[in-house]
């Protein structure tokens, strides 16, 4: 099937990204993989060729204006340091599978609670050909207690609707010290996150930026946060499944 890609191609241009053909075509199989596994179980509401590109390919990858602000804090070198990622709550593989279509050399960790959808994603790293990411059937409660996953990411990503104080809890322990949680908002924010600001004290991270902006060519707003892990996360977090969605840290 024949796609039309002007938008996608003016709006990567917008971010400053330029893709191969073959970056173009994973992009294109992504899709029908998504649009194909969604006609019988539940990964999205949107499925409009253009939508995706926009609402899910394009605001995965705008992460790349943070890309000064994390090889800043994290005294990364861009040209020779690989950093390593789990995207929290990915679902459908968003953001990290865009991600990983766009910079190849990152190590992605793709994080989610039901097995159907790590089993499409899966698929989705095969058809693709991609390296360097696996794809985990877990709660991140469950898992940021495991001694390979805590303290051992550069970069906890995620674009999961919830609050500020529970998704912290759900990411900042998988993080290294100096490390960063980054996550995806989609509203203003400034009242969720003076909210959240104690909760982050006490999980060890703290806000040092957050980038505003709207998808390209939309009035879609949207908010990077960018906390960085400045101590350990005490032990007790985060709590058992369920805790931090029901009482969230205040």
């Amino acid at each position: 099937m024949k796609y039309q890609m002007e938008q996608f191609y003016k709006d990567l241009k917008e971010l400053h990204i330029e893709l191969s053909d073959i970056q173009i075509s994973q992009f294109i199989t992504y899709y029908e993989l998504l649009t194909e596994w969604n006609s019988f179980m539940n990964l999205t509401a949107i499925t409009d060729f253009d939508e995706v590109c926009k609402k899910h390919f394009i605001d995965s990858i705008s992460f790349i204006k943070a890309k000064e602000e994390i090889f800043r804090i994290t005294g990364k070198n861009p040209e020779r340091d690989v950093l390593t990622v789990i995207d929290v709550g990915t679902g459908a593989g968003f953001p990290g599978i865009p991600l990983k279509i766009v910079f190849p050399n990152l190590k992605i960790t793709l994080l989610d609670s039901l097995n159907k959808r790590v089993n499409f994603l899966n698929e989705v790293i095969e058809k693709l050909h991609l390296e360097g990411i696996n794809a985990v059937h877990g709660r991140a409660e469950d898992f940021a207690r495991k001694e390979d996953y805590r303290n051992s990411f550069d970069l906890a990503l995620s674009r999961a609707v919830a609050n500020m104080s529970t998704l912290s809890e759900y990411c900042i322990p998988f993080v290294k010290i100096k490390g960063l949680f980054i996550p995806y908002k989609s509203e203003k924010i400034s009242e969720e996150l003076a909210i959240a600001n104690n909760a982050l004290s006490i999980l060890g991270g703290v806000i040092t930026k957050q980038i505003e902006y709207t998808l390209p060519e939309s009035n879609y707003y949207r908010n990077l946060v960018i906390i960085q892990k400045k101590k350990d996360t005490p032990k007790k977090y985060p709590r058992k499944a369920g805790l931090p969605a029901k009482e969230p840290l205040t």
